[in-house]
């Protein structure tokens, strides 16, 4: 852990490789106010990075390792998708664009509802697999969250599939709890719990 020596926890800077204001604000909040999070925006980058990888977390390494070779910014990515039991993990790597360009989520509800009509097992986990590049070292944190996807949408809250998710051990969908709530159980939130607990144990 020499490596770090260096790393000032209490005023450490990271980028969040997204352009997904939704996540960002997620993730703002479960992280320590000593952490400052920068956007894409912050750091005046516009590009288009492709996610080509087959697994989502050779996506993560796609943006993350972008940010760092083109920007010079230690920064960590996610990837994440909703592994259906009855569609052998489909969406998965796929989710955000599950029915098509230009993404859109409730085309991809209405698509994952309909593969599953009629469908006795419901069973589906979110995974999020994060890459953090921190002083020219690499890791990897992984969350998941099981649970079951719904007959019809639940709830205004979140986004993406949240609606038609419905976490194991509760009675309501991810956009039925608060912000809070969801961040306390989520794949994002467990990936992230791990992220901030590897940031505070190096310095």
């Amino acid at each position: 852990m020499n490596t770090f020596a260096l790393v000032n926890y209490q005023y450490m800077k990271l980028v969040f490789a997204t352009n997904n204001l939704n996540k960002l604000a997620e993730v703002q909040k479960m992280l320590p106010t000593t952490i400052e999070l920068l956007s894409l925006k912050d750091i005046n980058c516009f590009d288009d990075i492709e996610e080509t990888a087959t697994t989502l977390e050779g996506n993560a390494q796609i943006k993350a390792n972008h940010i760092s070779e083109k920007y010079g910014y230690n920064c960590f990515a996610d990837d994440t998708g909703l592994e259906v039991s009855a569609l052998n993990g489909a969406p998965g790597v796929y989710s955000a664009r599950y029915a098509g360009e230009p993404t859109n989520a409730e085309n991809n509800m209405q698509k994952l509802l309909q593969e599953l009509d009629n469908q006795t097992n419901r069973d589906a986990q979110f995974k999020t697999s994060i890459c953090l590049n921190l002083n020219g070292e690499q890791f990897l944190f992984d969350g998941v969250c099981k649970g079951t996807i719904l007959t019809s949408k639940q709830g205004e809250k979140g986004f993406g599939y949240d609606p038609i998710f419905q976490p194991e051990g509760y009675n309501k969908s991810f956009a039925e709890m608060t912000a809070e709530e969801k961040n306390n159980i989520s794949h994002r939130g467990l990936a992230i719990q791990q992220l901030v607990s590897f940031l505070k144990s190096i310095n």
